[in-house]
């Protein structure tokens, strides 16, 4: 059992260690025993109440439906909540070492860094064989309608995913367990989830999501504003390139309040054009990207991935000797 700070520190960076080891070695475990399947499944079993009212155009109808989603929000954030806490409370019962191996595979299903990876590299390859191919490829990892875009846009829009999830789907988990341990990871990744399946503005495959979805996509605005803000530190610390002045510009052009920071560091530190047509274009002083700079981001966000996890070490070490001292 442990009883210090200290200890809990240990396990805490132990966890990290196991899920990225893990992340990397096995990828990703079936769905059936993913728990961010289960919350997607949840979700889409809430979705034809929460879109009831939906449809209609009156002040009354749109409070029904922005409180229905609200209401799914809250509730299912509160099993989520109370399940991880009664795991880990469980778990940190258990010897250290024991613990921290059982924390990191409780932990690993929260971030996907390995399968972000293989599909931006699955986008390119794909390009190799022929653009329609990589279009085709592209739609398995993006929302938008990728039928009429050309190589560029494809690669680039292969690219802004990676530096957008690299904060979603490992910075972000990574950073609230550090704080909260796995209910912060956990809590983060179903508003996460529910933001990518309902935060919509407008119409989508007929529905209207504009209210259903409001507050999934504030809860996560909220809770990605600091991490996206320190993927993006993190990017310029390793490249050692990128003026904060000009990050604060680029980051500025994109509606998403936190969206824009990652992927405007990686446009300036891969010294790219990123381009969503009509919407943004990011460092418009940049190449057009080429095959080779799709690795060259692979490369960046392993760095950051990399610099994260020896801070979460570092401070593990340093919480640990300022409790012996």
């Amino acid at each position: 059992m442990l009883t210090s700070l200290g200890s809990f520190a240990w396990v805490f960076g132990g966890a990290i260690a196991v899920a990225l080891a893990v992340d990397h070695v096995f990828g990703e475990p079936s769905g059936r025993w993913h728990p961010v399947v289960w919350i997607g499944n949840a979700l889409s079993w809430a979705t034809p109440w929460v879109l009831q009212a939906s449809a209609g155009t009156t002040a009354a109808s749109k409070l029904k439906c922005l409180s229905r989603g609200a209401l799914v929000n809250i509730a299912f954030s509160a099993i989520v909540l109370l399940v991880t806490i009664t795991l880990q409370s469980v778990l940190l019962q258990l010897p250290g070492v024991l613990a921290a191996l059982l924390m990191g595979l409780a932990l690993k299903p929260l971030l996907a860094w390995a399968m972000l990876r293989s599909e931006v590299q699955a986008v390119e390859c794909a390009l190799a064989e022929s653009l329609q191919a990589g279009r085709e490829r592209l739609s398995w990892l993006v929302s938008r309608d990728t039928s009429l875009l050309s190589e560029s846009e494809v690669r680039q829009s292969a690219i802004e995913s990676l530096a957008e999830n690299l904060n979603d789907s490992v910075v972000a988990p990574l950073f609230w367990f550090f704080i909260f341990g796995l209910p912060g990871a956990a809590v983060y990744r179903f508003a996460n989830t529910a933001d990518a399946m309902w935060g919509y503005k407008g119409v989508r495959n007929g529905q209207n999501w504009e209210w259903a979805g409001k507050w999934a996509a504030h809860m996560d605005d909220i809770l990605s504003y600091l991490p996206a803000r320190l993927t993006a530190l993190l990017m310029a610390l390793i490249g050692g390139g990128i003026s904060i002045s000009a990050l604060l510009r680029e980051a500025a052009k994109t509606p998403s309040p936190n969206s824009g920071w990652p992927m405007a560091a990686m446009a300036l530190l891969v010294n790219i054009q990123l381009c969503k047509p009509g919407v943004y274009t990011l460092n418009s002083g940049g190449r057009s990207p080429q095959p080779n700079d799709t690795v060259l981001a692979q490369k960046y966000a392993s760095k950051v991935i990399a610099a994260l996890l020896m801070i979460g070490l570092a401070a593990t070490l340093s919480i640990a000797l300022w409790q012996t001292a």
